[in-house]
């Protein structure tokens, strides 16, 4: 029996969306259909307000309903020290821990040339600069810890030391190959703790 072409389409909708398969995306389409109606409307209102009210912030370019973000408005904030993450999702995930007090820097991605992802292709030429007007003195670069976050930390260490900043790498903690976004928050805190300098 053939599934109706309205249900195929949330299916192939649905399963565009990062680890989810194509079991997962029929299961989510028919959990969405037996839901109460009223809790349908509030998703889609939601995701129509999230899609149209949030924006990235010009300073760190974390997801933000306001310009500057919650953040780069703090003024209680570390200013000396960046932390360079590639996803708000890190961001938040860094920022939940509470070890962090400094600010954030969101590039948008990582280096991938098997993907064609250059230097280009990422914020890389908004963080330089930021970090040229000279206020801060450490960047900590919290890439995930998979070969194209090493790429990436390795080619940022490179240009940001030219500048005369000193560089950091999250320490011990966080597994090779791991995201950031999946961390715990006492992993995230002693990786913070124990960056090393690159």
């Amino acid at each position: 029996m053939n599934r109706p072409q309205f249900i195929d389409k949330m299916i192939e909708i649905i399963k565009k969306m990062p680890g989810v398969g194509p079991k997962m995306a029929e299961r989510l389409s028919y959990h969405i259909l037996k839901m109460p109606y009223h809790d349908v409307e509030k998703l889609l209102n939601s995701i129509q307000k999230a899609r149209n009210l949030m924006k990235n912030c010009s300073i760190c370019y974390n997801l933000s309903e306001h310009d500057p973000c919650i953040i780069c408005s703090d003024n209680s904030r570390e200013r000396s020290t960046i932390c360079v993450v590639e996803t708000p999702q890190d961001l938040l995930a860094i920022s939940k821990a509470k070890e962090y007090n400094g600010l954030y820097f969101v590039l948008g991605g990582v280096l991938s040339p098997l993907d064609a992802i250059g230097p280009d292709d990422l914020r890389i030429d908004k963080l330089i600069k930021i970090l040229k007007n000279g206020r801060v003195v450490e960047v900590i670069v919290a890439t995930d810890m998979d070969s194209k976050g090493e790429i990436t930390a390795i080619y940022l260490a490179k240009i940001i030391k030219n500048l005369g900043v000193k560089v950091t790498r999250l320490g011990y903690g966080l597994p090779v190959g791991g995201d950031i976004e999946y961390a715990d928050e006492v992993t995230i805190s002693r990786a913070i703790e124990g960056r090393k300098e690159m």
